[in-house]
């Protein structure tokens, strides 16, 4: 019998972060759950943490978007993000969507 191994479950995780590293592809992920049907108050943290880890992972995190993160973090784990979700409900009501896109000099390190 051939010895075979599966993947462990940590694999897909691996694989997301090594694609976060792509600021296109993290923009367009963080945007999933700002648009979400039913606000998910940990999926947003979740994703957050993803984009963190692979910012972390490629050595490309500031200390301020560590320090930003830090409290953006406790106010989500303390509000359930309802400020966030309650933005994107007006903005939504009046006709318009709140995205995630990448400042210019962004644009060249995505590419």
């Amino acid at each position: 019998m051939k010895n075979v191994t599966a993947p462990t479950s940590d694999s897909w995780l691996n694989a997301l972060i090594e694609s976060l590293q792509n600021p296109a592809e993290a923009a367009a992920y963080l945007s999933v759950a700002l648009e979400a049907e039913s606000p998910d108050s940990q999926l947003l943290r979740a994703e957050f943490q993803d984009v963190i880890d692979a910012r972390l992972r490629a050595n490309n995190l500031s200390k301020p978007a560590k320090v930003y993160h830090e409290k953006l973090d406790k106010i989500l784990s303390e509000s359930g993000a309802t400020e966030i979700y309650s933005l994107i409900a007006l903005l939504d009501s009046l006709g318009f969507r709140l995205t995630v896109t990448l400042k210019e000099d962004e644009l060249a390190i995505g590419e």
